[in-house]
């Protein structure tokens, strides 16, 4: 028995200095890995692999809202844009729309990303005619077994026909668990009509 012990002690004693230079290694790598982070796209172009999000989870009036990404109307950057339909006939008057991580998730799966790294949330925005008006734009909120560490938004704001960056200041915010990276919201009420307007370059830096 003690012969066991010994061994068991001698053989730790051996083991020790690898398994720490191992540990060390490996929060050096993730501290550099977290360093090197400087953005992170909800949406750059249509299948782009720098995308981390997903127009998946439309609330409201779902069938008065059309999502299309990819689309080649004179994007800002890039190749393509995203074109937003809204047609305003629902009961409910309003519609909005929440690009979240992993298609599909509504706080019932894991899949937010830490975004602590980030002062903002910047995107471009233009409207078809003009003075089409969306009640807020934000991110965050979900809730559920994987909820979303914060959530905030700017809003309302009124489109022109030219494109216009955006910024949602995140510096101090609560970044450290984001699955819902971007969403919007509108109302019937300021857009009786309805409207299209387009999104391009959406991303955390």
């Amino acid at each position: 028995m003690k012969k066991t012990i010994c061994f068991v002690l001698i053989l730790c004693f051996c083991l020790f200095p690898f398994i720490l230079k191992n540990c060390f290694a490996q929060a050096e790598q993730q501290s550099k890995d977290k360093e090197q982070i400087s953005e992170l796209y909800v949406y750059s172009d249509q299948d782009d692999p720098k995308n981390h999000y997903y127009p998946s989870e439309k609330i409201g009036d779902n069938a008065d809202l059309e999502i299309t990404e990819g689309c080649k109307d004179a994007p800002q950057v890039g190749n393509d844009c995203i074109k937003v339909t809204y047609k305003a006939k629902g009961d409910y008057g309003w519609a909005g729309v929440y690009w979240v991580n992993p298609s599909g998730n509504w706080g019932n799966k894991k899949g937010g990303y830490d975004l602590r790294f980030a002062k903002k949330l910047s995107f471009w925005v233009k409207g078809e005619k003009g003075n089409e008006l969306i009640a807020v734009f934000r991110f965050g909120g979900v809730k559920g077994t994987f909820s979303d560490s914060d959530i905030h938004g700017i809003g309302p704001i009124v489109l022109t026909n030219q494109w216009k960056q955006y910024v949602i200041d995140v510096s101090k915010r609560n970044m450290r668990y984001i699955s819902a990276g971007f969403g919007f919201a509108l109302t019937k009420a300021h857009n009786l009509e309805g409207c299209i307007f387009y999104i391009d370059d959406v991303k955390y830096e």
